[in-house]
C-alpha cells in the first residue's frame, strides 16, 4: 500500500523552486512509480502568479505546508537572496572604482571572492525580479565606507563562516543612543524636530527589535540566534528578558537600512511624510558613516564557529 500523502489535491502551499520558497497550489498528486506500492508521491504545482508553462512536477521535498512558521521562512531567503544581491553590487562598484583610481588589487580580489561565492546558478529570473523591485524602491544613502563593511560582513558570514561574537561591546541601542545625543544638538528643545527626532530613534530600535529574526539574519547566523533566543527566555540567565538591540551591534543595524525602503513603500504615511522618514534615516546613515563614529561603534569582533555549530547551520 502506497504511503499516504501529506498534501492533497487543491492545497494551498509554499514550493521551493532554486533557493527561494514561493506560493503555489496543488494541481495533481500521484505516486512518483505507480507499480511500486511504496512509491513516495510527487505534485504537480502551480505558482501563484506566474505562467502555466512554469507549471511543475516536484518531489515532497520541495514543498511546505502553507503557515506562519514557513511563509517567515520565505520573506527571510528572500531577504538574504537580496543581501547577497546588494553585497554583490557594492563589490562590483567597488571593483569598478579601484580601477579607476589605478589601485586595482584589492578590490579585483574582492569582486572576485564574492562573484565566485555568490553564484545564482540559474536564478536570473529572481535576480531580475529583485532589480527591478530594487529600481522602484530607492535606497538609503550610503558612504562608501559603509557599503565596504556591508560587503565585509557577508563575506565573514557566508565566506568565511565566521558570526559576530554576542553580546556585542558596542549594542544597537547604544549606538542609537550616541546618535540621539549627538543630534540634539541640531534641534531646538520642545520643538516638532526634536519629537520627530525622538521618535525615530525609538522606531529605529523598535523595528530592528521586530524583524532582526525574520529579515536581518543571514542563515549560518541563525543558529546562533537560537542559542540566544534560548538564553533571553531563561528567567535566571544573564540575558534575561534582553531585546535583540541590547545584544547585537551595528552591523546588524547597517543591514537594517537596506530593508527599510521596503517597509517605508508599504507604510500608510503620504508622499511628505515618506519624504520625512527617509531624510531622517539618511541623517543616521551619514552619521554612521563618518570616520570618527564609524571607528567607534563598528568595532565588533567575528569569531570561527565549532564543527557542531557549522553541521547544525547547513541543516
Amino acid at each position: 500500500m502506497a504511503p499516504a500523502s501529506p498534501f492533497a489535491k487543491d492545497e494551498k502551499v509554499l514550493c521551493f523552486h532554486g533557493d527561494l520558497l514561493y506560493e503555489a497550489k496543488i494541481l495533481d498528486t500521484k505516486p512518483i512509480d505507480p507499480n511500486d506500492k511504496r512509491s513516495p508521491h510527487h505534485y504537480l504545482v502551480h505558482y501563484k502568479g506566474w505562467k502555466n508553462t512554469w507549471d511543475d512536477w516536484v518531489p515532497q521535498d520541495r514543498l511546505r505546508k502553507f503557515t506562519d512558521e514557513n511563509q517567515a521562512l520565505a520573506r527571510t531567503l528572500i531577504s538574504e537572496m537580496r543581501a547577497m544581491h546588494r553585497a554583490r553590487y557594492y563589490a562590483s562598484k567597488s571593483s569598478k572604482k579601484g580601477k579607476h583610481d589605478g589601485s586595482t588589487r584589492a578590490s579585483e580580489e574582492r569582486h572576485s571572492s564574492v562573484a565566485a561565492s555568490g553564484q545564482m546558478r540559474g536564478y536570473k529570473r529572481n535576480i531580475a525580479q529583485m532589480e527591478l523591485e530594487d529600481d522602484q524602491v530607492a535606497p538609503i544613502p550610503m558612504a562608501d565606507q559603509l557599503k565596504s563593511i556591508l560587503v565585509d560582513d557577508w563575506e565573514n558570514i557566508t565566506k568565511y563562516l565566521q558570526v559576530i561574537s554576542l553580546p556585542v561591546k558596542v549594542n544597537v541601542r547604544t549606538v542609537m543612543d550616541q546618535y540621539l545625543q549627538a543630534e540634539r544638538q541640531n534641534r531646538t528643545e520642545g520643538s516638532a524636530e526634536a519629537d520627530i527626532l525622538e521618535e525615530v530613534v525609538h522606531g529605529v530600535i523598535t523595528y530592528f527589535d521586530k524583524c532582526l529574526s525574520r529579515m536581518l539574519l543571514y542563515k549560518f547566523e541563525r543558529e546562533q540566534f537560537r542559542d540566544i533566543h534560548k538564553q533571553i527566555n531563561d528567567p535566571v540567565g544573564d540575558l534575561a528578558g534582553k531585546q535583540p538591540s541590547d545584544l547585537y551591534g551595528a552591523e546588524h543595524l547597517l543591514r537594517s537600512f537596506t530593508t527599510l525602503p521596503e517597509l517605508i513603500a508599504h507604510t500608510a504615511l503620504d508622499e511628505q511624510g515618506v519624504a520625512r522618514l527617509r531624510e531622517e534615516l539618511t541623517r543616521i546613515t551619514q552619521w554612521l558613516g563618518r570616520p570618527d563614529v564609524a571607528d567607534k561603534v563598528f568595532v565588533n569582533e567575528y569569531e570561527n564557529v565549532s564543527s557542531e555549530y557549522e553541521n547544525n547551520a547547513k541543516k
